[in-house]
């Protein structure tokens, strides 16, 4: 794995998706000044409506909308990979969207996307949630590479389910986008987000929604850089910023060499 300078946005997003896209790119423009060649957004940086309708109202063709053409533009304006967070695509049931995942390379191009395939649903009685009422989900597991560097994705609840990372490997970085909620934030986000890099011996990414939006929903924040044994490198409780590391690929190759866990799988 080739050395590389990463930036986490974390953001609070609100109701109106003009001030989302405003904010993303000041956001991510930081970042490259500072050096960043990866940058990885939340998922649902471009709304969080009042209602789980209003992301439907504005959902694009894949390939073809004003979000697509903001990200593009500003991957190849920066020279940067841009790991969107997630946006709402079309999909063939016009009451639901794709939340997906759209990775830009610096020159604009489309490197990969990801359809989310794990719905969230929660109901503890006095908060209730469930994607699928407006969400389609993804039938296709991820895969990519940037220069030699393979890298696992997965949408926020995926995080939760540790056989659909593996069936993405052999990778050296886990990318995740993410808005939890902040009842499940706080109980299980830090223990699963370290989980995951420990028993898959990789940099794990997390770039969270992170404070009270305008719709009255409170998410958990806590955007990560994890290394790959366990260690948190970087986080940013709550609050819109970004944070930043440079990921090590001696000390990935040092890890899995001392521990060859990863060897040791039998299934």
């Amino acid at each position: 794995m080739q050395d590389v300078k990463v930036a986490i946005v974390q953001m609070v997003s609100g109701t109106q998706v003009a001030e989302n896209v405003r904010t993303m790119q000041q956001l991510v423009q930081q970042a490259a000044a500072e050096g960043s060649k990866w940058i990885i957004l939340p998922e649902y940086w471009p709304i969080l409506g009042q209602n789980d309708q209003d992301k439907v109202a504005v959902a694009e063709k894949f390939g073809d909308g004003p979000l697509q053409s903001v990200l593009r533009e500003l991957a190849a304006n920066l020279g940067i990979v841009l790991f969107a967070g997630t946006i709402p695509l079309q999909s063939t049931d016009h009451s639901k969207i794709l939340n997906t995942m759209m990775v830009y390379g610096p020159s604009g191009e489309l490197l990969s996307f990801y359809h989310k395939m794990h719905l969230f649903g929660f109901n503890s009685g006095q908060e209730s949630y469930a994607e699928a009422n407006t969400i389609m989900r993804g039938l296709d597991v991820p895969e990519l590479k940037i220069n030699h560097t393979a890298v696992a994705q997965g949408i926020c609840y995926d995080l939760r389910f540790p056989e659909f990372f593996r069936a993405q490997l052999p990778f050296e970085i886990m990318v995740l986008p993410a808005a939890f909620t902040y009842t499940t934030g706080k109980a299980h986000w830090n223990t699963l987000l370290i989980a995951r890099a420990i028993e898959n011996q990789c940099y794990v990414l997390a770039a969270a929604q992170g404070g009270i939006h305008q719709n009255g929903r409170r998410t958990y924040g806590h955007s990560m850089i994890i290394n790959p044994w366990g260690e948190i490198l970087q986080c940013l409780p709550e609050g819109e910023g970004i944070i930043t590391a440079t990921l090590d690929g001696s000390l990935l190759d040092s890890v899995r060499s001392k521990l060859p866990a990863l060897n040791h799988r039998i299934l």
